[in-house]
C-alpha cells in the first residue's frame, strides 16, 4: 500500500497527487514512468513521474480523469492508498545540451513534459516551453514552468486565456522568423504530437515525442504497448516512452489505442450507474429519516 500525502486538483478532472514511494523516488529520472494500480481487481495503468522528492521519499503524478480507473483515483484524498506502484519504469529522457530546446505540453501531456523541460534548464539549454489547453481551466503548471523556463507560451483552442490558436503556431513562427530552434520535445494528444512532427520535419529538426499507449506489465513481455518507429516494432514501455518524432506510425498508434475504446466506455458508464444508485439510496435513507423524524 503507497499512502497519498497530498491530493489537489488542477482543473477539470486533472488532479495532482504525491504518494510516498522512497525507492521509486530514489531513483527517478525524467521522462520515466510508474504503473499503478488502485485496488485488487483494477487494471494496472501507466503514468508518467511529474516529479520527485528524494528526501521526503515522495513521487508527483498528474492524472486526467478519464476513464474507470483514472476516475477511481481521482476520488483518492490525502490519507488515502494505492495499492501498487510499480517503476521508475523506461528509459529517462535523452538530457544533453542542445541549444534551444522548445518543449510543447498539451493538455495533461505538460506535467508529462514538466521534470524533462526543467532537467533540458539546468543542462544549459535556452528553453522554450509552448503549454496549450482546451480553455483556460485546462492550463496546467504554467506557475511552475515560469519558475526555471526563459520562456513561456501557453495557446487555448477558445482564446480565453494566453493567445488563440494550436501549440503548433508559436513553433511555426519561431521557425519561419528564422530564430533558432534546436530540440523539441512535445506530449500530449496524438493528433498535436502528429501536428508538431509535421512542422519540424521539413527543417531536421531533432524533435521527439512521448508515447503513452495501452500496458499492462510494464516489462515488455504482454505486447500491449507495441507502437511502429521507423517501420519496426517497439515496446513503449522498454525502448520507450520517448521516439524519433519523425519515425512513429501516428495513424497505427491511434488505432491501437482505440482497440479498447468501447471496453473502457463501458466500464465507466458502468461506474456512473453505481455512483447514481448510491447517490439515490442515500437520497432515499435521508428522506425516509425525515419522515421518522416527523411522526408525532
Amino acid at each position: 500500500m503507497y499512502k497519498i500525502v497530498e491530493a489537489r486538483f488542477l482543473g477539470p478532472q486533472v488532479k495532482l497527487f504525491r504518494i510516498e514511494a522512497p525507492a521509486i523516488a530514489r531513483r527517478q529520472k525524467p521522462g520515466q514512468f510508474v504503473i499503478l494500480r488502485v485496488y485488487e481487481a483494477g487494471e494496472r495503468i501507466p503514468l508518467t513521474i511529474a516529479g520527485s522528492d528524494p528526501e521526503a521519499g515522495t513521487i508527483t503524478i498528474i492524472v486526467q480523469g478519464v476513464g474507470k480507473t483514472t476516475r477511481l483515483l481521482n476520488q483518492k484524498e490525502a490519507g488515502d492508498h494505492v495499492l501498487d506502484v510499480v517503476g521508475p519504469l523506461g528509459k529517462p529522457s535523452e538530457i544533453e545540451k542542445y541549444g534551444t530546446a522548445v518543449v510543447i505540453g498539451g493538455g495533461v501531456g505538460t506535467a508529462i513534459a514538466y521534470p524533462t523541460a526543467k532537467a533540458l534548464k539546468e543542462a544549459g539549454n535556452h528553453t522554450i516551453v509552448i503549454i496549450g489547453g482546451r480553455s483556460k481551466e485546462y492550463v496546467i503548471l504554467e506557475n511552475e514552468m515560469r519558475e526555471f523556463a526563459d520562456e513561456v507560451i501557453v495557446t487555448t483552442d477558445d482564446g480565453s486565456y494566453g493567445r488563440k490558436g494550436l501549440v503548433t503556431d508559436p513553433l511555426k513562427e519561431m521557425i519561419e522568423q528564422g530564430k533558432p530552434v534546436d530540440y523539441v520535445l512535445a506530449i500530449g494528444p496524438i493528433p498535436m504530437m502528429a501536428a508538431v512532427a509535421d512542422v519540424t520535419r521539413p527543417h531536421g529538426i531533432k524533435t521527439v515525442v512521448s508515447l503513452n499507449p495501452i500496458m499492462v506489465d510494464g516489462t515488455g513481455m504482454c505486447g500491449g504497448c507495441r507502437v511502429e518507429v521507423g517501420g519496426e516494432s517497439k515496446f513503449a514501455c522498454v525502448d520507450g516512452p520517448e521516439f524519433d518524432a519523425h519515425q512513429v506510425n501516428y495513424r497505427l498508434l491511434a488505432t491501437r489505442n482505440a482497440m479498447y475504446r468501447e471496453f473502457e466506455q463501458r466500464a465507466l458508464a458502468e461506474l456512473e450507474k453505481t455512483a447514481k444508485d448510491h447517490e439515490c439510496k442515500l437520497l432515499a435513507q435521508a428522506d425516509a429519516l425525515k419522515t421518522e423524524e416527523a411522526r408525532p
